[in-house]
């Protein structure tokens, strides 16, 4: 593991929005204590339910935030990159972590313990209020998720997904196109649903002329049409 020095870790805070208004001297608090942890592809950082010792910031990599079910089934809540913290709430308000979180590619992270977090709240009460902000943003979007469960299909979370990540090509005649995850079982638990309801209804929406797949990539035929059937599904 590659050993960070205070001075890089002072830039990488620096980065992060709950840590945006802090003093260069209430920074470098933060960046004497805060230890370099390096994890692989899909390693867990912590479990849902476990004790919270301490918050992390990511320097390099994704992170997979995801709820679990007893029989397995989990439901992505976000992938976060860098520039981004996680488990401020738990830190804050002293309970267990929330939700699990693993790496989803080769991940450095820098971890923050809980009584060093406290310590700097307490000198700067702003901090909280970052953080509230962070976790309000988050709660908001936890609103959106669970309105999705409760009152779409499949397919129209599928469509969602497929167009919120489609992006354009440089080409202005190329098709949008995206690139699916490594698997449909991940595929699934980003739209709250198992594996084999995205392999059926990626193949009808192939199948309907409205996608065309090459392998993981899918490129978008017709935007308009997607886009008027999810419109007329909410």
């Amino acid at each position: 593991m590659r050993s960070e020095t205070p001075a890089s870790q002072l830039e990488i805070l620096k980065r992060v929005p709950i840590f945006a208004e802090l003093t260069p001297a209430e920074l470098q608090f933060l960046a004497e204590r805060a230890v370099a942890r390096e994890f692989q592809p899909g390693e867990l950082i912590f479990s849902e339910g476990e004790p919270c010792a301490g918050l992390f910031v990511i320097e390099t990599g994704r992170l997979r935030i995801f709820k679990s079910s007893p029989s397995g089934r989990e439901q992505v809540l976000s992938i976060d990159g860098p520039g981004s913290s996680i488990a401020e709430l738990p830190v804050f308000d002293g309970g267990n972590y929330p939700a699990s979180t693993a790496a989803v590619d080769s991940c450095r992270l820098l971890f923050i313990s809980k009584q060093d977090f406290h310590a700097l709240c307490l000198v700067h009460p702003k901090v909280a209020l970052k953080v509230l902000k962070v976790v309000g943003a988050r709660l908001r979007r936890l609103v959106g998720i669970i309105e999705e469960l409760s009152f779409t299909t499949v397919r129209s979370r599928l469509i969602a997904y497929l167009l919120r990540h489609a992006h354009d090509s440089k080409d202005k005649n190329a098709l949008p196109e995206l690139v699916l995850p490594a698997s449909n079982q991940e595929l699934a638990a980003h739209i709250g649903t198992v594996r084999e309801l995205v392999s059926r209804n990626l193949s009808r929406l192939q199948a309907e002329g409205l996608i065309e797949m090459d392998g993981k990539i899918v490129r978008i035929l017709d935007s308009q049409s997607l886009r008027s059937e999810l419109d007329g599904a909410q």
